[in-house]
């Protein structure tokens, strides 16, 4: 049987309880055996101006995702610098011995098809996107897309919904730059890496 492997990437700058949230759910709804969060270097979508290097956010991954053994940190794709792809990261995790699952946001699901090298990504992975909505017009979007995907790519795709959870890594960086409590929303652990780097200020 072949090992269940799954993918969230992101920036995590900093990591906060929402991507908690989206983790637990994606590592109980998919059955993972091992889950890898991975920091991006430069995200290919956007540029962060604001956001903490990439050992620190590593290391403020690996504290917020250390209550399940099952969760690994990797700093792939910070290592192997420049734009972080997708489609190089699948390729290069990819065995004969396991299969892939990629955690993406709504948003992010609806654009797979103009991403770099989209049919290696469909063609490597599940796609598990994560939705914060049970009904209405981005559901309709979300499932015409799933439809289109496996028509198209032949993709293995799975919609999960979770419970919404308000809060962004970009309004974090605003109330710590702002002197603002941010404390609520990152683990203990995390939150005192930041005030002891002095990030975000």
């Amino acid at each position: 049987m072949k090992m269940r492997l799954g993918i969230y990437g992101g920036t995590f700058s900093p990591p906060h309880v929402g991507h908690i949230h989206a983790a637990k759910s994606f590592l109980s709804a998919v059955a993972l055996d091992t889950l890898l969060i991975m920091p991006t270097c430069v995200p290919p979508h956007k540029e962060k101006k604001d956001t903490a290097s990439g050992p620190d956010r590593v290391e403020m991954c690996r504290r917020a995702f250390s209550f399940s053994d099952k969760i690994q940190v990797s700093d792939m794709e910070i290592l192997r610098g420049g734009k972080s792809y997708t489609s190089d990261t699948l390729t290069a995790l990819k065995t004969e011995d396991n299969e892939l699952y990629f955690l993406c946001g709504s948003d992010m699901f609806l654009t797979l098809p103009h991403w770099h090298e989209a049919e290696t990504i469909f063609r490597l992975a599940h796609i598990v996107a994560l939705t914060r909505e049970t009904e209405g017009e981005t559901v309709r979007l979300l499932k015409e897309a799933e439809a289109r995907y496996r028509l198209d790519y032949g993709a293995k795709t799975m919609l999960l919904p979770v419970e919404a959870v308000e809060m962004s890594s970009s309004l974090i960086r605003e109330k710590c730059k702002n002197g603002e409590d941010y404390t609520p929303w990152v683990p203990a652990s995390v939150a005192s890496y930041i005030e002891e780097k002095r990030l975000y200020r």
